[in-house]
């Protein structure tokens, strides 16, 4: 996850933009960066590395300016350089950027055949050379950033800045968090309220597809289709030492709305764009020689485990087990000789999970963990480690941890099969290009955020509810069903659907709904028959499903949910995000407290 700030100042902003970006620091620091105007003229700082690298730069060669921007960074693929730290300039414009331009290579090749030469192998690059071009086509700057927002695709915050123009900057956010922060004869942006909190405590937060014009006097929010429109000032009450819930309700409402940014950052530090492959962190062993994959976890980091089971078995032709941390050492479990153990874990402090990760290192396994907090002990005790790009998650029902989590496990899964010689260049490349269209698709599965309200209250009053799924679709069936224990305290199971007439659908009756998650793939009919299993008993069935689905059985059921039509390989990470809205607005109908349910904690660090 990247962290962006800039600042139209009265004096010189460099040392107010470094210290925005300390609070940003968790969110990236493979490199940092700072560009300023300086009599008009873009002047910049950069450094590899940690925060502090680029302190001492600015130490040794103080950078002026009253207007700036600046950026702390994930590295997208490869080993981060300066080269390829933001801001990104061609010397007229000047971009700090967080997370995926999808249509990149498309415009680079047209730029490039204009004769624009581009300076590093970032996607960012293109935003610079895109706005450069307009206004070179004699566009004022603003029109040339509506312009260029109108030919980018992804999900993204932006902050520009173009030389000569001391008392204007644009940001804009898609799928991406940006606020704007409103102080007295200067103004700021950045990526949330921590970064901005020693600067004012006056907010705006844009909402999907906004994009402002910045001055030292005011500030003018647009809208995607360039229409002015008027975005509520909120007061923060965020320190350096606490996280802001922004104009959200509740943690939990804002982290789901984080996931198409978040997923973005996550498939950025793992996948190159301009190849189209995965690259992973060195690794002092190859999967090409494992023996055997033992995938150890607690709770929601369990039913990833078991998402990626599906995915290595099928794709890269590894055996994989799946165990509970906290039954896994006790079982005292023979393991193969040459085995791999990977452990996931968001805290990298859960306790269950570290006793079984020394467990397997005592048997001689080499092992992988992976981990939203870098300084944990799971990844200090671990041979490699895999960084989900999730930022601080507060509510302790986890969201963004979940996909992230995913989206790790789906990078190393297509790793593991080209390894292995399972998946060919052109399938992984057809992976990859599924995965990196999901930021997209989770931003327009937010969408139905209203629907799903709506559709909660009827679910509310409801004992029990049944989650169904095949295949891939099981383990979300799973994870929606603890979702809903977790946070509205509704008994929830979740099965596979072909299991149902095994026991379960003795349960059936007008007062269970029946939640059936069924991408329209290969395992569709089945789970259609088992669908219709239930609804013939009288289950009140809410269907999701994309519209090839829908189409077919939409209506058999009492409520559906539309999704996106994308690859099986990438459907659990998408489909997990309705289910977390509509346990989200169950625990809220019901009036729980959705962010500290009772009786759980974030880290759980004791046995």
């Amino acid at each position: 996850m990247c962290g962006i700030i800039g600042i139209i100042g009265k004096n010189s902003v460099s040392e107010r933009i470094y210290e925005g970006l300390k609070r940003l620091e968790y969110r990236g620091y493979d490199s940092a960066g700072i560009a300023t105007l300086v009599n008009g003229h873009i002047d910049r700082r950069r450094a590899e590395g940690k925060l502090v690298n680029l302190g001492i730069r600015l130490g040794e060669q103080p950078l002026a300016g009253d207007v700036g921007i600046g950026h702390t960074r994930w590295a997208t693929h490869g080993v981060p350089t300066e080269n390829n730290a933001h801001p990104h300039t061609d010397g007229k414009v000047a971009v700090v950027h967080n997370g995926i331009i999808e249509n990149f290579q498309i415009l680079k090749a047209e730029l490039t055949a204009k004769g624009r030469t581009f300076a590093t192998d970032t996607d960012t690059e293109v935003v610079v050379h895109l706005v450069s071009d307009f206004i070179d086509q004699g566009k004022s700057p603003r029109d040339a950033v509506a312009a260029t927002l109108h030919r980018i695709e992804g999900a993204f915050a932006l902050v520009i800045m173009v030389a000569g123009e001391h008392d204007v900057l644009f940001g804009a956010r898609r799928g991406t968090p940006l606020a704007v922060g409103l102080g007295e004869g200067e103004m700021y942006l950045g990526s949330d309220a921590m970064a901005l909190s020693h600067l004012t405590n006056k907010l705006i937060y844009l909402e999907e597809g906004d994009w402002v014009e910045l001055r030292r006097d005011g500030v003018q929010v647009r809208d995607e289709r360039d229409n002015d429109v008027t975005r509520a000032t909120k007061l923060s009450a965020v320190s350096g030492a606490m996280m802001g819930k922004g104009n959200y309700n509740h943690f939990m409402q804002k982290e789901i709305f984080e996931q198409p940014a978040v997923i973005g950052d996550t498939l950025h530090s793992f996948i190159n764009p301009a190849t189209r492959t995965i690259k992973l962190p060195d690794m002092p062993f190859s999967f090409a020689d494992a023996s055997r994959l033992t995938i150890v976890a607690c709770g929601t980091s369990f039913y990833a485990g078991l998402v990626a089971k599906h995915w290595i078995e099928r794709y890269a032709g590894l055996g994989v087990d799946v165990d509970v941390a906290s039954e896994f050492r006790y079982r005292r479990p023979p393991m193969a000789q040459g085995g791999v153990a990977l452990f996931i874990s968001q805290s990298g402090e859960t306790l269950d999970t570290l006793e079984a990760l020394r467990y397997a290192k005592s048997k001689g396994q080499k092992i992988v963990s992976i981990v939203n907090v870098t300084e944990s002990t799971i990844a200090r005790e671990s041979d490699v480690v895999l960084l989900t790009c999730a930022g601080p998650e507060i509510g302790v029902a986890s969201t963004k941890a979940f996909t992230t989590q995913l989206t790790v496990l789906a990078c190393l899964a297509v790793t593991i099969g080209r390894d292995n010689g399972t998946l060919s260049k052109d399938e992984e490349s057809a992976i990859v290009n599924a995965l990196t269209e999901i930021p997209k698709h989770a931003a327009e599965v937010l969408h139905h955020d209203d629907a799903i309200r709506e559709l909660a209250i009827n679910i509310a009053d409801a004992r029990d509810v049944l989650f169904l799924g095949r295949g891939l679709g099981y383990p979300i069936a799973m994870e929606g069903a603890l979702k809903l224990k977790e946070i509205s305290y509704i008994h929830a199971e979740g099965y596979a659907a072909g299991e149902m007439k095994h026991g379960p659908i003795a349960l059936i009756d007008q007062s269970v709904p029946i939640i059936v998650i069924a991408p329209s793939d290969e395992l569709f009919e089945k789970t259609a028959s088992n669908m219709q299993e239930a609804a013939a008993r009288g289950g009140r069935v809410i269907f999701l499903s994309d519209a090839e689905g829908l189409a077919k059985l939409g209506d058999m059921a009492s409520a559906t949910i539309e999704l996106p039509k994308v690859a099986d390989f990438v459907a659990p990470i998408l489909y997990t995000i309705p289910v977390q809205m509509l346990a989200y607005h169950v625990a809220v109908h019901k009036g729980t407290d959705v962010d500290q349910p009772r009786n759980l904690a974030k880290s759980v660090t004791v046995e």
